[in-house]
This record gives structure tokens, sequence and C-alpha cells, in this order.
């Protein structure tokens, strides 16, 4: 059963539930892998994809902004959990695809960052009816530099602090539990080896030859100082994309749904707004 909380900031929305709910999904190889949902409020469905060491919290503040006109969705998969055929951008799709199918059930907007948002490009190639439109930020699969490259074997906590302090423009967003979550999950070798399975899928995943197969309605939005998908990616994705724009912003790095919230919510919103108006 779904857990109720209340969650309303003063003056953000009128939406007053937040609906947290584990689920179980099927890997490649009939293993169980349970993964957390979060759902609040109504309209069309807006599913939100994270990264490789992202969280469904991190699109909260995204969240917060458009629920009053959009049914939001987050799936967190345990991705540095994942082993066998699982562990790669196509098993991921894969359970995404699941997800989608037997839990979302209607044409959704897919909004992905980095990892994820290579994952939201591959199920909209591969079962596009699931698809309304796709939002892009920090999207790996066209030009990315890898968070692993150089990694040793038991990254040290400043050796981390480091590599995810790369992932924003100004590193008083990077956050002390995400620091200690991803050095407790690294610091495990199976933590360490699905980061770097997942890594190496992605990049060895180049989606050039297939971008101009998503005839959906696309929206890039990407951090100006992105020195993981760096700006020229982003120029990749928009020359290749049938259908594409972008929104840029400014001082900000490779996660702009943290560090620039109300900038992504509302190139979102004026998005999602547009492909309502075409339907």
């Amino acid at each position: 059963m779904p857990i109720t909380q209340h969650d309303n900031p003063k003056g953000a929305d009128t939406q007053p539930k937040t609906e947290r709910r584990k689920i179980t999904l099927v890997g490649a190889d009939g293993e169980r892998i349970d993964a957390d949902v979060v759902e609040s409020g109504s309209g069309q469905r807006v599913v939100f994809l994270h990264g490789l060491v992202g969280l469904n919290e991190h699109w909260e503040e995204v969240i917060r902004r458009v629920r009053g006109r959009y049914a939001c969705t987050s799936l967190e998969i345990p991705l540095l959990e994942l082993k066998g055929a699982t562990c790669s951008i196509q098993g991921v799709s894969d359970l995404t695809i699941q997800f989608l199918g037997e839990h979302v059930g209607e044409p959704s907007i897919l909004v992905g960052n980095s990892f994820g948002g290579h994952v939201a490009c591959r199920v909209a190639i591969k079962q596009p009816h699931l698809v309304r439109g796709l939002v892009l930020a920090g999207s790996s699969g066209m030009i990315e530099r890898t968070f692993v490259k150089g990694a040793p074997v038991r990254p040290s906590r400043e050796w981390l602090r480091e590599k995810i302090g790369e992932l924003f423009h100004d590193t008083a967003f990077m956050r002390e539990a995400d620091l200690d979550r991803a050095h407790a999950a690294l610091s495990k070798r199976s933590g360490a080896r699905a980061m770097i399975r997942l890594s190496k899928s992605a990049r060895r995943d180049h989606m050039g030859d297939e971008v101009s197969d998503i005839h959906r309605p696309v929206l890039l939005i990407w951090g100006r100082q992105d020195v993981v998908t760096p700006p020229s990616a982003a120029q990749g994705f928009l020359d290749l994309l049938p259908d594409a724009r972008i929104t840029w912003v400014d001082q900000c790095g490779h996660a702009p749904m943290i560090e620039s919230p109300k900038d992504f919510a509302e190139a979102m919103l004026a998005f999602a707004a547009d492909i309502d108006a075409r339907e």
C-alpha cells in the first residue's frame, strides 16, 4: 500500500499529498529488483528518471513547481545494485519500459538527467507509444566525460568529493548525504563493478545514428558550464533530433534540476503546454 505523506510548502502549490511506494521489477535474468516510486500532482503524466548517482529526491524542487499542472512520477532504480545483463543501458531501459507499461499505463513526458536521459531516448526509440515527449538534461548518449575514468579500486571520500563536485558549477549544491551514499556504495566491490559496467555501457551506446529516429518533441535543458556532457553534446542532439529545442542555463553544470530548479521548471512547463496544445 502507498505511504501517503503531507508535503505542501507554503505557497508552493495546492497539491497536499505525495505518495511513496515500493514496486518490484523483473530484470533480464529473471531477478527481482525493488524500486522506489514517488507520485504527486494531477493532470497529464510526467515521469522523472535519475542519473547514475541520482535519487528521486533530486527532482523534488522541480516537481514542487510543476505538480500543480501535471501528475509527476519519479522512478528510482538501485542502479549500483544491478548485476548481469540488467546492468547496462539496455537492461535499465527495459526495466523502465516495464515500469511505464505496468505501473503508469499512459503515454508520458519522460524527463531524464545524464544516464536517465539516455534511458529516456532508448525508451522513445523502442516503445514510442509510451512517450509524449522528452526533456533531456545533461543526457549521455552523444558526448560524455566518464565519471569512473581513472577511478581507484576503492575510491576515497576525497576522490569522490572531487568527482561529484565536477557535476556542479557551484559546489555548494553538492550534498554531504550524496557523498556519503556514493562512498558507501562504491566501497563495495559490487557497487564499484556496477558503476563501471553502466558507465562503459552508456559510452559504448553512442546514439548518433539513431537520434533521428526519435519522432517526439524534445526539450534539451543544459548547463552552459556542464563539463561531463559539455555544450557540444547538447548541440549534437539538437542537430540530429527532428523536433527539438534547447534552453541554456547559465552558471550551471551537469545537474540543472538541482542548481537551477526554477529555470528548469519554467522551461519544462512551457514545453509541456506546447505538447498539450499540439494534441
